[in-house]
């Protein structure tokens, strides 16, 4: 492998790479492009093709593609050869301006929410310029945006860009209050931990469930799971070692900062966490992330489950958005300095979360929904569905005194002891709480309720917009006041009085915190149906669409899209189950009956006078929970067959939500009771014991 510093970066067209091989001023048009938002002159982007098609081809490229990001949750690519005829039965390597900035897929076959008819084809890409192009799969990868004909986003990447921006332009407003006139650019940072599960590739391929839904749908607990606590940065077995090396190698190709990598809680769960960078970067490269994943744990004969629930009973995956905004000048906004009662700015973007956070509960409980997800939010594994802030004890002390008027003493936190052969540690100032959804962790804010396998996209879309107009609000309410720091305070104060219900410190697992929510009027939107309901809410299509964020039909047809997408999910899980039941359980049981009865009629043969309670008693159990199953079998169907008559997507998510779960939970009851006392060598697919530490 080549030296560390060398490779990172050696497949992305960066600003090092544009800086040696652009001229000075096509290189000084592109950044003044990319800093201050202005359009892109179309000579500047011929140049720029030119430069970047003769970077790719040195390094083994063949081929170029618009990568784009559908509103499917995956990534897209359609590629292209650079090949070009010159007229004479000869061809040139070509990558035209015009190439780079502008393509055109299909926009008819991609989800788009009544946006798009099946007849009409026509979309387009545009060449995104603040998200470095790279080279995978010697195909040269040009990031951008994707819309309809109409001019409808139909991707992920555009809102986030559109959101980056309006926060930018209301955090300028503030920086200018407070005097800070060299600041020209305001942008949220996001550092994403990635969760996931590794499975041996054999064991994997011998479970429906998990080819087709990516979890498993059946499965009965094992002896042993999570209850030692032993998996948890625990020591690294080989194999897995191995595939983190090369995961490792790939992404710092692509300028990834892997940096941080462990065992989690889970038998057979890992981690992976990145430094920090801009969310539009930040979403881009944790899509690179989850495909790397994938791919090169095939390497290693194994598969990467990234699903937010692929074991029952055993902590699921999320994916931790840590959240932060910055100055072109590295002003980190969040950082609460040495001390944070003087900080003033600080205060006032601290206020400013709080605000948003508490106004848009469900935006952000809506950012995260799904159906996978719904398996996690609220277990003793992830954040509950209730939208909370844990600040810690020092803030909390500083946001107390600004609310009664009273001086704020700071408290020395003191230094930890060990041993006297050991060095004395400074504690921390607060202590941290996972089970919060939003915890302030030093200089930034972890949003932990996102599922391991969803784009960041969506969550960062929305935090950037509530944060921006509540900025706004502030801005508006500042300007022109004649003794800034009386009014800062009076802000400051209001703020910390009426939104102060959404700070929480203490276990969000306990059922008692669900009862003081409910006391205090937070949001608690346990199912992606009952959530998305409220997406379409007029004070939600006013905050968006009055932030050109999204348009009123933009709202709508991404409803749309959720509602379809989790009623298909649930439907491929419960046809997945109904053909894993009647064609591997019910067989494979009904064989071990008649072999367990074979077996007694043998024997009976030979010792007529012989009682064999116990295996009649085993063949008893077994035929009626048989027949339970063959029961729950037949009450899925019909289930499903009910659902399939609803046409109202709304209604249609609430039946999958209730009745088509009700039934899937039934029939897996019976299924996993089957598996407890079924023939190990009968039971037709891997068990528990044997995915979770089958590596």
């Amino acid at each position: 492998m080549k030296e560390i510093p060398e490779l990172f970066g050696s497949m992305v067209f960066n600003d090092a790479v544009m800086r040696q091989r652009l001229p000075r001023e096509t290189y000084k048009a592109l950044n003044r492009t990319i800093a201050q938002g202005r359009s892109l002159d179309p000579a500047v982007a011929s140049v720029v093709a030119n430069a970047m098609k003769d970077w790719a081809l040195e390094k083994g490229a063949t081929h170029y593609t618009h990568w784009f990001q559908p509103l499917n949750g995956v990534t897209a690519e359609k590629h292209d050869s650079f090949v070009s005829p010159t007229g004479e039965g000869r061809i040139i390597m070509e990558l035209t301006g015009k190439e780079l900035v502008k393509g055109e897929p299909d926009a008819s076959s991609f989800p788009s929410g009544g946006l798009r008819a099946t007849f009409e084809a026509r979309g387009y890409t545009a060449w995104d310029p603040t998200s470095y192009a790279f080279i995978k799969d010697n195909t040269l990868c040009i990031p951008t945006a994707f819309s309809s004909y109409t001019g409808e986003a139909l991707d992920q990447k555009t809102p986030l860009l559109r959101s980056m921006e309006t926060l930018n332009r209301q955090a300028l407003r503030i920086m200018k209050l407070f005097g800070y006139n060299d600041v020209t650019r305001v942008l949220p940072s996001v550092g994403c931990e990635q969760e996931y599960f590794l499975v041996d590739k054999k064991l994997y391929e011998k479970r429906k469930d998990l080819r087709f839904t990516g979890r498993t749908l059946f499965g009965a607990k094992p002896p042993k799971g999570q209850e030692l606590e032993d998996h948890y940065f625990g020591a690294i077995k080989p194999r897995v070692k191995a595939f983190m090396e090369e995961l490792d190698e790939e992404l710092w190709k692509l300028g990834i900062l892997a940096k941080t990598e462990h065992m989690e809680a889970a038998p057979g769960q890992y981690e992976l966490a990145p430094v920090y960078t801009t969310s539009n970067l930040a979403a881009d490269q944790n899509q690179l992330v989850m495909e790397l994943m994938k791919r090169t744990a095939d390497h290693y004969d194994l598969v990467c489950l990234l699903h937010e629930k692929p074991f029952a009973g055993v902590n699921g995956s999320g994916k931790h958005n840590n959240w932060s905004v910055t100055t072109d000048t590295g002003i980190n906004l969040l950082d609460p300095s040495d001390t944070p009662y003087q900080n003033t700015l600080f205060l006032v973007f601290l206020a400013a979360m709080i605000k948003a956070v508490d106004d848009h509960q469900d935006l952000l409980r809506i950012s995260v929904a799904s159906a996978a997800n719904d398996h996690r939010l609220g277990a003793a594994e992830a954040p509950p569905a209730i939208v909370s802030i844990y600040l810690g004890d020092e803030l909390m002390a500083v946001l107390d005194s600004i609310e009664n008027d009273v001086a704020y003493e700071k408290t020395d936190s003191g230094t930890l002891r060990y041993a006297h052969s050991l060095p004395r540690l400074a504690k921390d100032s607060t202590d941290r709480n996972r089970t919060s959804p939003f915890a302030f962790t030093g200089n930034k804010f972890e949003f932990r309720m996102l599922g391991s396998s969803q784009s960041v996209s969506d969550p960062n879309t929305v935090l950037n917009t509530i944060v921006a107009d509540t900025l706004r609000q502030f801005a508006d309410g500042l300007d022109g006041a004649d003794d800034l720091d009386q009014a800062v305070h009076a802000l400051l104060q209001k703020t910390i009085r009426d939104h102060k219900r959404v700070l929480f410190s203490g276990d969000g697992y306990a059922e008692a915190w669900q009862q003081e929510a409910e006391k205090r009027g937070l949001l608690n939107l346990r199912t992606t149906p009952e959530a998305l309901e409220r997406f379409t809410d007029p004070k939600n299509i006013e905050l968006f669409a009055g932030h050109r964020i999204f348009t009123e039909t933009e709202i709508h047809s991404r409803y749309e899209i959720k509602l379809e997408g989790y009623c298909k999910v649930v439907g491929i899980e419960a046809n997945t189950m109904l053909e894993m039941a009647r064609k591997q359980i019910l067989p494979a049981v009904s064989e071990y009956i008649g072999q367990l009865s074979d077996s007694v009629n043998a024997r009976k043969a030979a010792c007529p006078d012989a009682v064999f309670a116990a295996e009649s008693d085993l063949i008893r159990n077994l035929s009626e929970e048989n027949s339970r199953l063959y029961e729950n079998i037949l009450a899925l169907e019909k289930t499903l067959s009910e659902a399939a008559a609803i046409g109202e997507a709304k209604a249609c998510a609430d039946f999958y939500c209730g009745a088509v779960r009700s039934a899937m939970d039934a029939l897996r009851g019976t299924a996993d009771r089957l598996e407890t006392v079924t023939g190990e060598k009968n039971w037709p697919y891997p068990t528990y014991g044997e995915l979770l530490f089958g590596i």
